[in-house]
């Protein structure tokens, strides 16, 4: 768990820095999607697992790899030219709570007791606290209204994912295959990234280390959390991230984050764990409802 949440986490702070040292967003996102790609096939292969031959799964991958990987890794890079790294890992806590208010809207989630409805107000408060737009020192931007969009990009591919691709077997190489499709569609947009300027060895390390670390790695590291520790364990690796990014921005880049911005992320990560609480059944409720029915095994097995 603490080598995800310091791999993953430390993406901000690599963006960051391949930007600050010449690269495009629309470099960083190619060069991003390319090497995370051949880590997971690399795997895979290891793995002994084979891409998906469906016409249909790889149709759902098209679908998957826009929302959940090309779409955002360019929006987290344009943000960052205008943001600092540690405030992006906080925004990117907020996919939960686009979650929650998607569902709701799209009526697919009516759990919103009060308890999440609480935390769906407190994390977008949160948002707003950290950027106080009413205030000319305040962090509101394009580049903040690109992070967000980049959290409920997730969010739409998390839903989308769920009912899609999840029951897939083999899941190194499904992962491999939907990079690389993410690859093919951040391709088309190279040329609004211009020529390479003057890039240094700083910026290849960075974007290096973002492609084959906290990208490549980190979808292994993930599938390796679900498998052994369940789902619950991986999920709350997102509510490091943000101590991860905001940390490694302070001590590396020399980020100045204030009391503000600090009681914002406080705020936010309370209502994303809010967010994420479900009722339980009273115990009348318990004994009244019929038993349910036992699930066929998978795969026929």
């Amino acid at each position: 768990m603490a080598a995800l949440a310091l791999l993953w986490g430390s993406g901000f702070l690599w963006i960051k820095l391949a930007l600050n040292h010449g690269l495009s967003p629309a470099h960083i996102t190619v060069t991003r999607c390319t090497l995370g790609t051949a880590v997971l096939l690399f795997l895979a292969r290891r793995a002994k697992q084979h891409l998906p031959r469906s016409r249909k799964i790889w149709g759902h991958l098209v679908i998957a790899a826009l929302f959940c990987n090309a779409i955002p890794f360019a929006l987290f890079a344009i943000g960052e030219q205008t943001v600092d790294s540690g405030i992006a890992g906080v925004l990117n806590a907020t996919t939960p709570l686009w979650s929650l208010l998607i569902g709701f809207l799209l009526g697919t989630d009516r759990g919103l007791h009060p308890l999440r409805l609480t935390g769906l107000v407190l994390g977008f408060a949160g948002v707003l606290l950290i950027f106080a737009p009413w205030n000319q020192a305040g962090l509101a931007s394009w580049g903040a209204l690109a992070l967000l969009t980049a959290a409920a990009s997730y969010a739409i591919a998390f839903a989308y994912m769920a009912r899609h691709l999840t029951t897939q077997g083999a899941p190194l190489a499904v992962s491999a295959a939907q990079l690389l499709t993410a690859t093919a569609w951040s391709t088309l947009a190279l040329p609004t990234g211009g020529s390479l300027g003057n890039i240094d060895a700083t910026a290849v390390l960075a974007v290096t280390a973002l492609g084959i670390f906290a990208t490549g790695i980190t979808f292994y590291l993930n599938y390796r959390m679900i498998a052994d520790e369940g789902p619950t364990s991986a999920a709350t690796v997102g509510y490091l991230l943000p101590v991860v990014s905001v940390a490694l921005g302070a001590l590396v880049l020399d980020e100045q984050i204030g009391l503000r911005v600090i009681a914002g992320m406080a705020i936010v990560l309370t209502g994303v764990s809010l967010s994420r609480k479900k009722p339980q059944p009273k115990p009348d409720e318990q004994e009244a409802a019929p038993a349910a029915p036992t699930p066929a095994p998978a795969n026929g097995r």
